[in-house]
């Protein structure tokens, strides 16, 4: 059981990874063009901005997830560093569940927000609802909740293989 959960969040993971990755280069992409648009060709386009703010929300909430398993998000250990093995470990397994209710609440409230603008149009950028720009709320809160039990069941997965990709430290 424990291999075949792994070998799917390894997988899970690296779509993860490459949908924030496409996020980001689509947005790094489309405010040029509206920048360019807008001050050379004298004309505002309306489809950049809420592209690039979905982008956004994709990169930072996907990203977050793939930062959270990877164990590269901002921690401050100063006081834990301090304890002993024991006590560091008890720390770590409340933060993890901490970080399992948060996931869960924001998964909650993002997966109702979403039904409840899933039918409202997008004024700027009439193909997609606000429902379906909210998507990858509800959408990174559930990875970050399947990386989150990872970690209580099998431990940090900093250094597997297909995380430490690109990792040359």
């Amino acid at each position: 059981m424990s291999h075949w959960y792994l070998r799917w969040m390894d997988k899970l993971y690296l779509l993860a990874m490459t949908v924030a990755g496409l996020a980001l280069l689509v947005m790094t992409v489309v405010i040029p063009i509206g920048i360019f648009s807008r001050y050379v060709l004298n004309r505002g386009e309306s489809w950049p901005e809420p592209i690039a703010i979905i982008c956004m929300v994709t990169f930072t909430f996907v990203g977050a997830a793939v930062g959270y398993r990877a164990g590269s998000h901002i921690a401050v250990n100063m006081l834990t560093d301090r304890l002993p093995a024991a006590a560091q470990r008890l720390c770590a397994r409340i933060v993890d569940l901490l970080m399992l209710l948060i996931s869960a609440l924001m998964f909650w409230y993002s997966y109702h927000l979403c039904l409840e603008l899933w039918e409202q149009p997008v004024a700027e950028f009439p193909l997609l609802t606000s429902g379906e720009s909210y998507l990858p709320l509800p959408v990174g809160s559930a990875l970050l909740i399947l990386f989150v039990v990872e970690r209580l069941l099998f431990g940090s997965q900093e250094n597997r293989p297909v995380v430490m990709i690109g990792n040359h430290s």
